[in-house]
């Protein structure tokens, strides 16, 4: 059975109450529960995290012992360069995912460091993503 780590950055602790416009009104505990079911033939690992160090942390250590990674860096994505490294520095393969389409946003979110570092993005497809981030995973390792 694979191995998938889930890793959401900061703020998306509050799905399905911050800016349910941009973002939707479920929260990710309950859509795990989804994925969980969607995805019987996958172990599936998830980690939340608003500090930097504390994802990157996980990203070394599911970059070690997982088949593949579906990493949601949200803000940290336009700002931090250690999460593009730790990516970098792991033999996982690592899905980007963005529950909104980040180019049709501010300019700053156009910006990533992580995107150059990853096998591949998906954005502007709301919670769909990870579900689509997995089943890839699921068929390249």
């Amino acid at each position: 059975m694979k191995k998938i780590a889930i890793i959401n950055g900061p703020n998306l602790n509050l799905l399905g109450k911050r800016e349910p416009g941009v973002y939707g009104n479920e929260g990710f505990e309950s859509f795990l529960s989804k994925l969980k079911v969607d995805h019987p033939d996958v172990m599936l690992e998830y980690f939340q995290s608003n500090i930097e160090g504390e994802i990157v942390d996980f990203i070394q250590q599911a970059g070690f012992s997982c088949d593949g990674i579906v990493l949601n860096p949200a803000a940290y994505t336009h700002t931090s360069v250690a999460i593009g490294d730790a990516i970098a520095a792991i033999p996982a393969p690592v899905i980007e995912v963005h529950i909104s389409n980040v180019h049709a946003r501010e300019e700053f979110r156009k910006i990533s460091h992580v995107s150059a570092k990853a096998k591949g993005t998906i954005c502007g497809l709301g919670l769909e993503g990870y579900s689509l981030a997995i089943n890839y995973l699921k068929m390249k390792n």
